[in-house]
């Protein structure tokens, strides 16, 4: 059995690394990830919208059911707001940057 000194072994962090390279993906750009996620909350806006009416209608079997739909449109239109207001400051933040 061969024994090492010790001082053969270098640390990790003092090991010099390679940095990693990224390519670009070719896919969808952000403005079509925005209509997708637009879109998406739309189509739950919509079936919360039926699930009222067919909750109001005594149509409904599964009320909890129909209250989870309603309470996902609820969070995905609170989130689609709170993106919004994050964009719009990021554009008066650029728009006040000196060049």
């Amino acid at each position: 059995m061969e024994v090492r000194q010790v001082n053969d072994f270098i640390p990790l962090a003092w090991q010099q690394k390679e940095p990693q390279k990224t390519t670009a993906v070719q896919g969808e750009g952000f403005g079509e990830v925005l209509k997708r996620a637009l879109n998406e909350v739309n189509e739950l806006q919509l079936k919360s919208q039926q699930a009222a009416v067919s909750l109001a209608l005594g149509e409904v079997k599964d009320v909890h059911q129909a209250l989870i739909t309603m309470e996902q449109a609820r969070l995905a239109l609170e989130l689609t707001v709170q993106v919004r207001n994050k964009l719009i400051d990021a554009y008066q933040e650029i728009s006040r940057m000196q060049i």
